[in-house]
């Protein structure tokens, strides 16, 4: 099935993939292309519509990313441009954009000039928007008007008779708060959308697609994690062709408390998933042994557990399929902006896998966003447990011990780890964070429990706020839960005698210690 679908050609924007998020929200489906794409390209996709992106540079620059030479006479479905989108259109349509006297950068008032801008239609005269641009449009291309503006500022031009509508601010972000109706009038009043992207069309489509792609006697192997993307997309594939599917689910000693049997309990009994339970454990632990350095580690673990999913898949049999459980973002960070080759990164999990096993990749969740994953993985039945879950490093707790790794560094981290957890979930707050996890430090300090001397060993706390870890802020979490996570943790956790909260912002930081 085709579905009706808008292109964004984007120009370097921090907020492009934000932009796409906004749309598939809407139930239209979209992609994200880089801005030199083809108009003949473009116009093969038969989209209802095409929007422009922000960006970094100045369209006054001599190197400035632009459209193909033939992309507005060739594209006839309407246009928005956004911010660079904006400056864009009006120097290539005979108008004129310089810098700024004063750059214009976040919140700002819009007063719409005209009740009859389709862009504006059935919104207030007055708008909160937000701005971030050097660069203004100084004067409009032949046959374009004025819709709104800030101050002296042009926010807003369109010319009706082509399709063409821009602004200056940002409607994707949060902080324009009517972003969504303006991207939605857009979307329905202007490109005669009718959103026809939903999770249960979704999930019908990838089913029979899957079972074209493996045919009727094909077997799939599929490496678990535990997480979300790999479960839905086992659960995608189980729902297509059922046993063929075998999954392995490797225990390398790394994970949270009692997270291996109690996922793969979820596995079996939930999902009813043919799933293979892999506790590889005390190989991983003797591989790491002795090593600090966290690349290293990174690669020893990596290194193992391709050696261990290798040996089991070995034991399948007349395999031909690996399923990954990439996402569009992984899609789409890889192509470059500048060059026009484009390369997918290895999924973390199972990098390197399918050309060592000359495996076919089946990749149903590469059109998805995380959130429209989660989505789906309601329509499938997945427990909140794992829905809901925090985002885990590959390499899990070997990278949340600081020095070399042992079983008991391990044992002890995921008890101080798991009362950080159930205190998050009692106070109410694990869903007001991204990521929140316990770090084993290499320091011992003093301390006194009960009339004895005590010198153990310290955790640090970490919990941040995000929208997708590009970027993170420490999590300003109660005082009263601090206080019970620590008194927890120096109590019950025997060799642990110190807490400390960590309050460093992605950047300078980032958000896993190693």
């Amino acid at each position: 099935m085709h579905h009706e679908t808008i292109i964004i050609l984007d120009f370097g924007s921090q907020y492009t993939q934000l932009i796409a998020r906004r749309v598939r929200e809407q139930g239209v489906y979209c992609e994200i292309h880089p801005f030199h794409l083809s108009a003949d390209a473009i116009a093969a996709k038969q989209p209802k519509g095409v929007i422009l992106s922000g960006g970094p540079s100045s369209v006054t620059d001599e190197d400035a990313p632009r459209v193909a030479a033939d992309f507005y006479s060739k594209i006839n479905v309407p246009i928005l441009g956004i911010c660079y989108g904006m400056q864009l259109v009006a120097v290539d349509l005979g108008g004129s954009s310089e810098p700024a006297a004063r750059r214009e950068y976040g919140a700002a008032k819009l007063k719409v000039l005209s009740g009859r801008t389709a862009l504006f239609n059935e919104l207030p005269f007055e708008l909160d928007v937000w701005m971030s641009h050097g660069d203004h449009v100084t004067t409009l291309p032949d046959g374009f008007a004025t819709t709104a503006t800030t101050g002296e500022v042009i926010t807003a031009i369109e010319d009706p008779e082509r399709g063409i509508y821009c602004v200056q601010f940002h409607p994707e972000v949060s902080h324009t708060p009517l972003g969504k109706e303006i991207l939605r009038n857009f979307l329905f009043g202007v490109c005669q959308c009718k959103g026809d992207w939903t999770p249960a069309q979704f999930i019908k489509e990838e089913v029979e697609k899957i079972r074209e792609t493996v045919g009727p006697t094909g077997n799939v192997v599929c490496g678990l994690s535990g997480g979300v993307d790999s479960t839905v997309a086992a659960a995608l594939v189980h729902e297509a062709i059922g046993e063929r599917q075998t999954c392995i689910f490797v225990n390398n000693g790394l994970l949270r408390y009692r997270e291996f049997e109690d996922t793969l309990e979820v596995y079996r009994n939930n999902l009813h998933l043919n799933v293979i339970g892999v506790d590889a454990s005390a190989e991983f632990y003797s591989a790491l042994a002795g090593v600090t350095d966290p690349e290293q580690k990174r690669k020893i673990i990596g290194a193992k557990f391709i050696d261990v999913f290798q040996a089991e898949a070995a034991k399948i049999g007349d395999v031909d399929w690996l399923v990954q459980g990439t996402l569009y973002p992984d899609v789409i960070e890889s192509v470059s902006l500048r060059g026009s080759s484009v390369t997918i990164k290895s999924h973390h999990n199972v990098g390197g896998l399918p050309e060592k096993m000359h495996l076919k990749l089946i990749e149903p969740l590469r059109e998805l966003f995380k959130d429209e994953v989660r989505l789906i993985g309601r329509d499938l039945g997945i427990p909140e447990m794992i829905l809901e879950r925090h985002p885990f490093p590959g390499p899990g707790l070997g990278v949340r011990i600081l020095g070399d790794i042992t079983p008991e560094k391990v044992e002890l981290l995921q008890k101080a780890d798991k009362i950080l957890i159930e205190e998050l979930h009692n106070f109410g707050v694990y869903g007001d964070v991204w990521q929140a996890f316990a770090v084993l430090l290499p320091i011992q300090s003093v301390g006194v429990m009960g009339d004895f001397r005590t010198y153990e060993k310290t955790v640090a706390l970490r919990a941040v706020t995000s929208t997708d870890g590009m970027t993170a802020d420490w999590a300003r979490l109660p005082h009263d839960f601090l206080a019970a996570a620590s008194s927890r943790i120096t109590s019950e956790v025997r060799g642990i005698n110190r807490v400390v909260y960590d309050i460093s912002s992605k950047p300078p930081s980032t958000i896993e210690w190693e």
